[in-house]
């Protein structure tokens, strides 16, 4: 584990010595933690580094990256505390990485729609799986301000969790107003990542 300050995170150094270094921060689900995320970082390329971030707020057996009204509307104050915190984190830990690219899953996936938002250009990808974007919260969504950026969203049909509404007002911003190179795929599939999108997900990389 490394701590960089109060963040606890679990880091695979990548391998290599390629030009372009890239850093892989995986953000959890609200609930879990570092550990059950982590792995996914095994179907990327041994060259990058893969974090796993711990989310700052105790909650239920796990953690969480802010409070929320409801599912999928995080408390504007909450959510850019949150945002520092991950931001802080990378200040310290992000070493010689000159990519930095944010794969978020349920609430981490709202997390990494944040901090693209707040800063697009500090990024070179964002993944939002089975999340949905920040809307209300206090972040700048006019037309084109993912211009050029890099994005996959993933959601499931079956989704019993994310409301329908928010996953298609994500869905229709990143698609006609966003601007980003967006990637939008649906599966099959309830608050969970399937085979199919994990394949999706290395294709895109």
């Amino acid at each position: 584990m490394t701590d960089g300050g109060t963040a606890t995170a679990l880091v695979r150094r990548g391998t290599g010595g390629k030009r372009t270094r890239t850093l892989i921060l995986l953000l959890h689900g609200n609930g879990a933690d570092e550990a059950t995320f982590f792995p996914l970082g095994d179907v990327f390329p041994a060259d990058a580094t893969v974090a796993a971030l711990r989310a700052p707020i105790p909650s239920e057996a796990g953690y969480r990256w802010y409070a929320h009204h409801d599912v999928g509307l995080p408390i504007a104050a909450s959510l850019h505390a949150g945002m520092a915190y991950v931001e802080a984190w990378l200040a310290a830990n992000r070493g010689d990485a000159n990519v930095v690219r944010l794969i978020g899953f349920s609430g981490g996936a709202v997390m990494a729609g944040a901090l693209a938002l707040h800063g697009p250009q500090r990024y070179g990808a964002i993944a939002m799986l089975h999340g949905t974007l920040p809307f209300d919260a206090g972040l700048p969504l006019e037309p084109d301000r993912l211009a050029r950026c890099e994005v996959f969203y993933g959601y499931g049909e079956a989704d019993d969790v994310m409301p329908a509404g928010l996953v298609e007002r994500s869905c229709a911003y990143l698609r006609d107003e966003s601007g980003a190179n967006a990637v939008i795929r649906s599966y099959r599939a309830g608050h969970t990542i399937p085979l199919a999108e994990t394949r999706d997900l290395v294709r895109w990389y």
